[in-house]
């Protein structure tokens, strides 16, 4: 019976885990729904973005730090456990820092997008349509 009760126990806190912040995400999603309908019954348009995704750039800087960080914390993790498997790996990689290295590429991955779209924003720079409709310039 104790069986049991850990697995629902461990069943739930996935689930909390996985479901808080997707909850977070779809409430966001919901908030931006109705603030584009209350600009559409005033009969305005949603603000165009920036060309350059500056938030890309912002969470390929967090991401590759955070990896980073992880990839120096976790790198004497393999001496201190079991030393001859991290003297044994190269440079003393051992799978315990693929917690550190795949976000380290991903944010890297992010900047490089990012880099490569700012080339192709320079190289395309068309003009935007005005996001205010003519029949609401004057206030009316």
């Amino acid at each position: 019976m104790g069986d049991a009760f850990e697995a629902i126990g461990i069943a739930l806190a996935v689930a909390m885990v996985l479901g808080i912040p997707f909850g977070f995400f779809a409430f966001l999603r919901y908030l931006r729904y109705k603030e584009t309908i209350a600009l559409a019954e005033q009969g305005l348009l949603r603000p165009a973005r920036a060309k350059r995704n500056r938030d890309t750039l912002r969470w390929g800087i967090v991401i590759t730090t955070m990896g980073t960080g992880l990839m120096c914390g976790l790198y004497p993790l393999g001496f201190s456990i079991d030393p001859g498997m991290a003297s044994m790996a190269p440079l003393g990689f051992g799978p315990w820092m693929l917690f550190g290295i795949l976000p380290f590429f991903f944010g890297l991955s992010l900047l490089i997008i990012y880099y490569v779209n700012k080339r192709e924003d320079l190289r395309y720079d068309a003009e935007e349509p005005d996001p205010i409709p003519p029949h609401k310039v004057n206030g009316e």
